[in-house]
């Protein structure tokens, strides 16, 4: 896969989960007002505007993980404390760290 060479102006995280397993899904905005979601699977989904990748996210029952607190954390069955996106240097390596499990729970 070759290096990502389009402009973004911004990124963000969300994540959806399924009991203590989080799938997460990289949102970036690009320069154009277009937007591209990286999935779990390692494709790159475009679409028109900001607006229809958080709707596509949410109809999928992601949440932004910049605006989650402790509470909705807790409410999901996890702490904050135990999450970070996740980090790589290439697309490649980071399609298999898109799904993380958090284990059982002390």
């Amino acid at each position: 896969m070759s290096a990502d060479t389009t402009r973004h102006v911004r990124e963000e995280w969300w994540l959806a989960s399924l009991g203590r397993t989080i799938v997460w899904a990289r949102l970036r905005v690009r320069e154009a007002g277009t937007a591209e979601v990286f999935d779990s699977d390692g494709a790159t989904l475009v679409y028109d505007s900001e607006d229809t990748a958080r709707a596509m996210l949410m109809d999928a029952d992601f949440v932004a993980f910049e605006g989650m607190d402790e509470d909705d954390a807790l409410a999901r069955g996890f702490s904050l404390a135990e999450l970070a996106p996740p980090d790589a240097g290439s697309e490649d390596v980071l399609r298999a760290r898109m799904v993380q499990s958090l284990g059982a729970r002390a």
